[in-house]
């Protein structure tokens, strides 16, 4: 139907006849000569309908200027030179004199202009629509472009591409599973996988050496910006290797396929930080290198003061009393500072403290009177507080201040400007094997329970559950845990001793993993891998913050589909021909 793409017509074919198919993305009639912008996947190109005594043309010009936004057409004309360049699109010095125009599918009013901002309601509603929009092609196309240059990149090493199956065997661990009910096995299920985990670990065993899958994954959880029920990974697995050996291989990766992909010069390399460090200096996991806050522990200067919000905590081994200056601070009003409280409680916080100085020199602080005047003066030293800047305190347990401190740190790393351009990439290594869960009263996997701990001994690992360091690792940019992987358990008394020490059971962990447990009897070799969030790695480089401006078809945070219109109910016959009968929903007085 066509001969060219609209948006690569360009210099080389002035003169030449081209037939073109795409949207009106513009139509404008100046009375006898009609412009029409013309869209596809490749760009736009400037249309112009015009009439001439030589030949007429008048049917072409009656036909454009009934050309609606949207309408799909194809058009046949002439490529000249455009008198009015517009340097703002590809192809700016060109356009199309048209000899024949075709409306091949005519728009009714769309719910929203792509040159407008809809809500994402909308856009989700209509997506089919929000698609078309070049932002939205551009950064598809980002995520093609990302996706074929991994591949490309592996495929070039020796790693083998292999499916894992999507239907499999429930988890008890990591988020809640999907579940299938097994029509032919009637009051059975299979679950979707979270990821390809244990079978990757099994090809290894298998003896393939080096795996990876393109691989769609499903968890039952809670949606953020940075988070979809159903997501794709770049799955990876290594047999006969260190920590080193995969932390080098998939870092020239990203090097090479950011400087591909994005045109982005990453790092030689990327700096390495503990779990430790990255939550003292940084209360995250993730750290954001962007922005030169850092944490200041000052448990020791105030573990005298009469502040009992901060003396508990800063004598308890398990608390932490940590401070946060921001430089310029103390332009913030009580009402900004009340917020900045608001969204520390979102992630736990009680309360947060603070000391503001005027660019006088003037101290505004409800704890002042708490400390005596060298007390107050040597916690203001220490936390390097001048004139113009606020600092804020968190105090209670451990992991909970660091938690909401590396929030305050990031909202105010937006909130004053002192995100740094450019990338910050990092590894983030020696996370602890396990956390205890106070709900359920055990440990549970920080990565996940094929993890191998970074001590050979059984025996040590059960005695020292407790400050057990994995051999886990992340890597981590601007702020985003882009890949997360480990070195695994590869001999069967030492998974038999991790699931022990997470609470399953002998009798469950048969049940459950016992097709692991048995293939580890059998030579299974020293391995390891990783896995990349393709959506988060496509939405860095596209430049958006939300992992469903990169997903053609995400859900809503409701977990919802709005185009669809599902999740949806079922027939009573479909869900009789898998054994599934729908309990009434629990009215909200019984709840």
């Amino acid at each position: 139907m066509r001969t060219h793409f609209c948006g690569l017509i360009d210099e080389t074919l002035i003169g030449q006849t081209v037939t073109l198919c795409g949207w009106a993305d513009v139509a404008r009639d100046l009375g006898g000569v009609c412009f029409i912008d013309l869209r596809d996947h490749e760009g736009i190109v400037q249309v112009v309908a015009e009439a001439s005594e030589a030949d007429g043309n008048a049917e072409v010009v009656a036909t454009a200027e009934k050309v609606g936004y949207e309408d799909c057409l194809r058009i046949t004309g002439t490529v000249r030179a455009r008198h009015s360049v517009n340097a703002k699109i590809r192809t700016g010095q060109v356009e199309i004199v048209a000899t024949s125009i075709e409306v091949l599918n005519k728009a009714e009013p769309l719910p929203f202009h792509h040159h407008e901002n809809p809500g994402e309601e909308t856009r989700l509603k209509y997506r089919y629509l929000d698609l078309r929009s070049p932002d939205m092609q551009r950064k598809m196309r980002t995520r093609t472009k990302l996706v074929s240059a991994l591949r490309h990149w592996l495929d070039a090493r020796g790693f083998q591409d292999i499916e894992t199956p999507i239907l499999t065997k429930a988890t008890p661990e990591g988020a809640r599973d999907f579940l299938v009910p097994a029509r032919m096995h009637p009051g059975e299920f299979y679950a979707l996988p979270q990821s390809p985990q244990l079978f990757k670990q099994i090809l290894m065993m298998a003896g393939f050496d080096r795996y990876y899958q393109v691989a769609r994954c499903f968890r039952d959880e809670a949606l953020r910006a940075d988070r979809q029920l159903e997501f794709t990974q770049l799955d990876m697995e290594f047999a006969w290797v260190s920590e080193r050996d995969v932390q080098d291989l998939v870092e020239a990766m990203i090097r090479d396929v950011f400087r591909d992909v994005a045109g982005v010069e990453l790092a030689a390399q990327f700096p390495r930080m503990t779990y430790a460090e990255a939550m003292r200096r940084f209360g995250s996991d993730k750290p954001d290198l962007r922005i030169a806050l850092e944490l200041v522990d000052v448990a020791e200067l105030v573990r005298d003061s009469g502040f009992a919000v901060f003396t508990g905590p800063a004598a308890d081994p398990g608390g932490r009393v940590a401070a946060l200056r921001i430089p310029g601070g103390a332009s913030l009003s009580r009402k900004q500072i009340d917020e900045y409280a608001a969204h520390a409680g979102k992630y736990g916080a009680k309360g947060l403290a603070y000391i503001k100085i005027s660019e006088t020199g003037e101290i505004s602080s409800p704890i002042q009177k708490f400390f005596d005047e060298a007390a107050f003066a040597a916690l203001v030293s220490h936390v390097g507080a001048g004139n113009g800047d606020i600092v804020f305190f968190g105090a209670g347990k451990y992991s909970t201040v660091s938690d909401f401190m590396g929030a305050v740190r990031l909202k105010a790393g937006k909130d004053f400007n002192l995100v740094a351009d450019g990338w910050a990439p990092l590894w983030v290594t020696d996370f602890p094997m396990f956390e205890w869960d106070d709900e359920a009263q055990r440990y549970v996997a920080l990565h996940h329970p094929f993890t191998a701990p970074s001590v050979d001994d059984e025996a040590d690992l059960r005695a020292n559950a407790a400050t057990a360091v994995s051999r886990g690792y992340d890597m981590v940019l601007n702020g985003n845990e882009i890949g997360g992987g480990s070195i695994r358990i590869h001999r069967a008394s030492m998974q038999s001793a991790v699931f022990d020490l997470l609470g399953i059971g002998a009798e469950e962990a048969q049940a459950k993993f016992g097709f692991l447990l048995d293939a580890l009897k059998y030579g299974a070799p020293p391995h390891g891998g990783i896995a990349f969030g393709i959506d988060r790695i496509a939405a860095l480089m596209a430049g958006t913050e939300s992992i469903r401006d990169v997903i053609a078809f995400p859900k809503t945070t409701g977990a919802q589909c709005l185009m669809t219109d599902a999740p949806s109910p079922i027939a009573d016959a479909q869900l009789a021909e898998v054994h599934v009968q729908v309990r009434p929903r629990a009215s909200s007085a019984a709840q």
